[in-house]
């Protein structure tokens, strides 16, 4: 019988990998719990309606990529393929929005049927942050001051660069949009395939394209900036003025647009060239009209989301991952001879009673060599050896496993300092 084996582009996260991202995540959650931000969690199932009123029916992931499906009573399901909807209806059907702001954020894997690649897969997984009720480009600032601490935490800094727009108000990128497409009609048979197709479905995806002729015909199109009004220009020349203030380095990207129907006013991105090509790790932006659009009152918002497999796989290339990550196992418990298992087990607890050690103890018996050789290849620093003389002695031998430093014999009450000793 055939083997089964995983859907294309949803990946198992084996035990070996999954440290570097706990790694990942605690750091994440020690800087959103500096900023006070709190964590909501949300289906990872919902009403196909509520991305394509929030995302947009005519966008490539409504059209493409999301997995849908009708279940027993007939409804229109779609797995998650982005996190900020599904916030705005949970913080909406809860009460969360009504006379408040909220900070929160979440984390979990999203949904898009897409050709797999490197970092970018079917199932993956984001950490996403959503503030709601605050109006001023502070709240923005606020985003990316902490996206910045959090590169710097992880070593990143050096080797990400934030890109920044405004996209203006809905009516100005409207008149923007309208006056982009009346432009590139004209060189529409020139335009790539994807922009082709984009000119009816999304035209500012376009500004987007990587494509070199269809970049040169936009370098005559006509600027965003010159469609938005004072409000605009004021809240992102004071979003400017924090990120100076801040020293955070930043460049102004006139084309940078994002992929979703719902944002306004700022957008940003952190990219990186350390995985080949120029690529995204975190992102996000204004969308003031989208609790609206999805049935509650006018609430502003603003938020980012930031892909866990490519952040990963960043550290990972630029070999920023503390070794301490990869240590599993710091003393492994050895009981050998009759009478021991029992003093294992007893010493065992009372050393993850009183420490944060992370202790494996030997099971499913075995002889003193084979349990020594199972005790080398778990990566611990000690080995903790009770025999059958230890026992009678009321003793405990603590053999070092790395380093070459002389095995000692030790009394119970003085075991937790000398294995910190050994430790250290």
């Amino acid at each position: 019988m055939a083997k089964i084996q995983a859907i294309r582009g949803m990946n198992d996260l084996l035990p070996q990998q999954s440290p570097v991202w706990q790694y990942f995540e605690n750091q994440v959650k020690k800087v959103l719990s500096a900023y006070a931000y709190n964590e909501i969690r949300m289906p990872v199932v919902e009403k196909t309606e509520l991305f394509k009123r929030s995302i947009g029916e005519v966008t490539d992931i409504v059209e493409k990529e999301m997995y849908t499906f009708d279940d027993r009573n007939g409804d229109s399901l779609t797995l998650r393929p982005e996190g900020t909807a599904c916030c705005v209806r949970a913080a909406e059907q809860h009460g969360l929005l009504y006379n408040q702001t909220q900070k929160l954020w979440y984390a979990g894997p999203m949904f898009r049927y897409e050709r797999p690649q490197k970092g970018r897969y079917r199932q993956f997984h984001q950490i996403g942050v959503e503030c709601f009720g605050f109006k001023g480009p502070d709240i923005d600032a606020e985003l990316i001051m902490m996206t910045a601490r959090l590169w710097k935490n992880l070593g990143l800094m050096e080797h990400v660069s934030l890109e920044i727009n405004t996209l203006g108000l809905p009516e100005e990128r409207l008149a923007f949009k309208n006056a982009l497409v009346n432009y590139l009609q004209q060189f529409e048979s020139d335009l790539d395939d994807d922009s082709q197709r984009r000119l009816i479905t999304n035209p500012l995806r376009i500004l987007d394209s990587k494509n070199k002729a269809t970049q040169e015909i936009l370098n005559g199109a006509p600027s965003l900036a010159d469609f938005l009004g004072e409000e605009s220009k004021g809240d992102f020349e004071q979003l400017l003025a924090f990120l100076d203030s801040a020293e955070i380095p930043y460049k102004v990207n006139s084309r940078l647009v994002r992929g979703l129907d719902y944002y306004s006013k700022t957008v940003f991105e952190w990219v990186t060239d350390a995985l080949g090509a120029q690529g995204t790790v975190c992102a996000g932006g204004r969308y003031d009209g989208l609790v609206e659009q999805l049935g509650g009152k006018s609430t502003p918002g603003v938020g980012f989301a930031m892909g866990i497999e490519r952040l990963v796989l960043l550290l990972e290339e630029l070999s920023l991952i503390p070794s301490e990550v990869h240590q599993q196992v710091d003393v492994f418990v050895v009981a050998a001879g009759e009478g021991t298992l029992e003093q294992a087990f007893k010493t065992s607890e009372s050393l993850r009673s009183n420490s944060d050690l992370k202790i494996l103890q030997n099971a499913g018996g075995g002889s003193f060599k084979n349990q020594m050789k199972k005790a080398d290849k778990s990566g611990a620093k000690v080995a903790l050896i009770i025999g059958e003389q230890e026992i009678q002695d009321n003793t405990l031998v603590i053999k070092p496993l790395v380093g070459g430093a002389k095995q000692i014999t030790v009394q119970h009450a003085d075991l937790l300092n000398e294995l910190n000793n050994f430790l250290k």
